[in-house]
């Protein structure tokens, strides 16, 4: 088992470096039209790092892993808001995937998947892809959700990686389909 976990958390930390390289590579490709447009080729207008999210809602992984396995109280709405290969090989248990935050496709598929809760709901978002401070994808959706009026939205922080922050910390995930 200790191997499994291993050759996936090999795989998710490899996937996460090749998704953060590609990102750098089409933002740097597209520096000028970038500069007049506030955004990056297929990026989300004004999208920011998941960096610039305040403290007060951010959520550490361990702290949401005990309020998922609590037997009492109401349970948030986990979403994953980052990219679809790393959601099939290994997710938080009970997580949905909501698409990728750093694009438009990705953000009408979240705005999609709230539609109907209520906007008092605990939602917390996570992606993983890459380090905390370059993450293009969380501090979109986060966003989005804010900007439809939602109002107990949390992120988790994932400081390296989904592989080394969840699955190498112990963390319960389920895996790919």
């Amino acid at each position: 088992m200790r191997r499994l976990g291993f050759a996936v958390s090999a795989t998710l930390a490899m996937g996460a470096l090749l998704a953060c390289m590609a990102f750098g590579l089409r933002t740097q490709s597209a520096a000028g039209k970038a500069a007049q447009s506030g955004a990056t080729a297929g990026q989300v207008p004004g999208a920011g790092k998941a960096a610039e999210l305040a403290a007060a809602v951010q959520i550490e992984p361990g702290a949401l892993a005990r309020l998922l396995q609590a037997s009492k109280g109401e349970k948030p709405v986990v979403l994953h808001v980052g990219f679809k290969n790393f959601y099939d090989q290994a997710r938080i248990p009970g997580s949905d995937y909501a698409g990728p935050g750093s694009k438009p496709e990705g953000l009408e598929l979240l705005r999609k998947r709230v539609a109907s809760l209520q906007h008092q709901q605990l939602i917390v978002l996570y992606c993983g892809c890459c380090p905390w401070d370059k993450c293009p994808n969380a501090k979109p959706a986060y966003d989005a959700l804010h900007a439809m009026g939602f109002t107990n939205v949390k992120v988790v922080h994932i400081a390296t990686d989904f592989g080394t922050n969840w699955l190498h910390a112990g963390l319960p995930v389920t895996k790919g389909e």
